[in-house]
């Protein structure tokens, strides 16, 4: 068996208190949910999390803000999971709203070691707030900062022992970009197969980027 293959409970060991987490899916789509609810369950508390959005109460990272095991949220949009913002409301949780292209770059950005990039998206709204602008030929635009964390949880449909991963249409949305932007990687399989199973024209994520199956 390849080493990287893991047992859930040796894959979350890695998962401390306190960590700044990116977590696959969008709307639970493509979302961890066995790592999801194996942390729920090993009671880790404090966490930063990096993700598009919320999900629902009972669907992707929407469980741990009904479980309580987030301090801090950066994400595109909480409207589908109306406990975050009734934690977000109450003072319970920190939540920082960021348009979902921006977020995007922000990781790729991390991920191809860049110190930031310029865009024009929210120029003139509370975006912009708190952060450089720079005018080039006349237009304004926001400097975003990379964005990295410590630890990704991502969802393959196929994953080879190599840690080549295969994702299933629309699932493959930020698993990708967040593989590239962490110092370590799991990703929790539909299917895992021997090496060499997975076309090479289909391996989205390759399995250099990912120490934990």
């Amino acid at each position: 068996m390849s080493t990287k293959v893991k047992t859930i409970e040796d894959a979350l060991k890695y998962i401390k208190d306190g960590m700044t987490i990116m977590v696959g899916g969008f709307l639970g789509v493509g979302a961890p949910e066995t790592l999801i609810s194996g942390l729920i369950d090993k009671d880790i508390k404090n966490l930063t999390i990096i993700t598009s959005d919320t999900g629902f109460p009972d669907v992707g990272t929407g469980k741990l803000i009904v479980n309580k095991v987030v301090k801090r949220v950066i994400a595109s949009h909480i409207g589908t999971n109306p406990e975050t913002g009734r934690q977000m409301n109450e003072g319970e949780i920190e939540v920082i709203l960021t348009p979902q292209g921006t977020l995007a770059e922000q990781i790729r950005a991390a991920g191809a070691g860049l110190g930031g990039f310029l865009t024009p998206t929210g120029i003139g709204t509370i975006i912009e707030e708190g952060k450089k602008k720079i005018e080039i030929g006349g237009k304004e635009y926001i400097l975003e900062l990379p964005i990295k964390a410590d630890v990704a949880l991502l969802k393959g449909a196929k994953v080879d022992k190599k840690g080549n991963i295969y994702y299933d249409s629309a699932a493959r949305n930020f698993n990708p970009l967040m593989a590239s932007a962490t110092d370590l990687v799991i990703v929790e399989a539909d299917e895992i197969v021997e090496a060499g199973e997975i076309d090479a024209n289909d391996v989205m994520t390759p399995g250099i980027l990912v120490d934990v199956i």
